[in-house]
């Protein structure tokens, strides 16, 4: 069993536990906190869970029949709705998002770095038409940054170490909340995962 809450007492207190949440048809949406995963229960609007149970929430006394409200939290959670098409939903384009992408990996001189020392860098620079889009940046160090200018990869001399991509919606989710994915949760999301994407391999996304 997860963590028992007591909504009464803890109230303060800050979970930092995430829930994934799904639709009817099994395809990842978004991640939710406790609170909101607990309102979804209340409105029955949770059609089905799995997962392991990671909290157990106790909420207030019913006056008919003095039981207490108990509800268990699963990690993986699926709401009534309808299915919306998430795949054409563009992700948003954030440094951090790109930098988990590459790994943190300078796509031009193949060194790792911390996130204060990457930028982003486009391809086909925004001088010369390119566009502040997935498929057009990379991850670079700031030197090979400053080298490469704003000129096309045939002008400078460099070369890519990996094609750019745009991740799909749960691949962004995994991105977004690195290193906080539950292995269940993980799992799930890696199933919708395309693939030639590089976070198929990346130990560093789920929760140590």
């Amino acid at each position: 069993m997860g963590t028992v809450f007591d909504w009464n007492n803890d109230g303060a207190i800050q979970m930092s536990v995430s829930i994934l949440r799904v639709n009817s048809a099994g395809m990842p949406v978004e991640w939710l906190n406790w609170q909101e995963a607990v309102c979804l229960h209340a409105r029955d609007l949770v059609s089905w869970t799995y997962g392991e149970e990671v909290m157990e929430v106790h909420g207030g006394y019913s006056r008919f029949t003095g039981e207490q409200t108990v509800v268990k939290l699963s990690s993986i959670m699926a709401c009534k709705g309808k299915v919306v098409g998430l795949e054409r939903k563009r992700p948003p384009l954030t440094n951090r998002a790109l930098f988990r992408r590459d790994h943190n990996v300078c796509m031009y001189c193949g060194e790792t770095f911390r996130e204060c020392d990457l930028s982003r860098d486009h391809v086909i620079p925004i001088s010369r038409g390119g566009r502040d889009i997935w498929t057009n940046v990379v991850t670079a160090c700031k030197r090979c940054n400053a080298r490469k200018g704003d000129l096309p990869l045939d002008r400078c001399g460099m070369e890519l170490l990996a094609l750019p991509y745009k991740p799909n919606h749960a691949e962004y989710l995994a991105l977004t909340h690195s290193g906080r994915i539950l292995g269940d949760q993980m799992a799930f999301l890696k199933r919708q995962f395309s693939s030639h994407s590089r976070l198929l391999e990346d130990a560093t996304l789920v929760a140590s």
